[in-house]
């Protein structure tokens, strides 16, 4: 999983990219077909905003957060993120059981 984070209007710290990789981990443990991952963090005035774009096998998926602290906008993020990758995953399991429990 690759993990592309840069900054509008801000300087990335090795800090903020540390932060944003670790909660971003937690993604490849519930869905190993995540392939990329383009984390955009921007200062609005006094609102710091976090999005992010994820490739993954057979879709791609966007959310973005806002809030006061920068931390709290990524951990917002990731929460939407973590939601829809869990609701993606769900869509494409099959669950049909094969034949259906009939006997022939």
């Amino acid at each position: 999983m690759q993990i592309n984070v840069t900054g509008h209007h801000m300087e990335v710290t090795e800090a903020i990219r540390n932060y944003v990789e670790t909660k971003f981990e937690r993604m490849e443990r519930h869905f190993d077909h995540v392939t990329a991952i383009h984390v955009i963090l921007a200062i609005e005035k006094q609102r710091q905003r976090a999005e992010a774009k994820m490739h993954v096998a057979g879709s791609h998926l966007f959310a973005d957060a806002e809030h006061d602290d920068l931390y709290a906008a990524i951990d917002a993020l990731v929460d939407k993120l973590d939601r829809q990758l869990l609701k993606h995953k769900d869509k494409i399991t099959d669950h049909h059981r094969g034949d259906g429990g009939r006997k022939a």
